[in-house]
């Protein structure tokens, strides 16, 4: 007998995914913009950074974060994507806590860093269906304005998405 309700699951690959990135503040304070995204009253503090950077698979990319806080540390409600130079785009679920200071491993001019983990959420073009998990080592700088963002982990794909 042929079994007429079996779904065809699609085949998927798994591949190092690696980014390096500078972010720069587009806006870093209470959220009063006309979108008012952070509502919730231990969230109500915003940051939207826009970046470029270099990665596999993607190479070139443009980069858009945009999240609440608490003002002091922990982050979440965040979205986020890379779009790749053919405009296909990768969306990631963000949140974790940027901590004062620096690790041993950091250079001297680190003022404040995250090592968190983000989920993959999807994509469009190559990356539509995308799923897996990235960990940041990013940090801000005395040196410079911008933040820097150094992502390893995996990036699982549909085959057969073409670009």
């Amino acid at each position: 007998m042929i079994n007429c309700n079996r779904q065809n699951t699609p085949k998927t690959v798994d591949l190092p995914f690696t980014a390096e990135a500078l972010g720069e503040y587009k806006y870093a304070g209470p959220d009063t913009l006309p979108d008012q995204k952070c509502t919730d009253s231990l969230s109500a503090w915003r940051a939207i950074v826009d970046a470029t950077g270099t990665g596999t698979p993607m190479g070139r990319f443009s980069a858009h974060f945009d999240f609440c806080g608490d003002s002091v540390s922990h982050y979440g409600n965040g979205y986020a994507f890379l779009e790749d130079e053919n405009g296909d785009t990768i969306f990631f679920d963000v949140s974790g806590q940027v901590l004062d200071g620096r690790l041993e491993e950091h250079p001297e001019f680190v003022v404040s860093y995250w090592k968190d983990s983000f989920k993959i959420t999807g994509g469009t073009g190559q990356y539509k269906g995308a799923t897996g998990t990235i960990l940041s080592n990013d940090y801000n700088s005395s040196e410079d304005q911008y933040s820097h963002h150094n992502w390893t982990g995996t990036l699982t794909l549909i085959k057969g998405n073409k670009k």
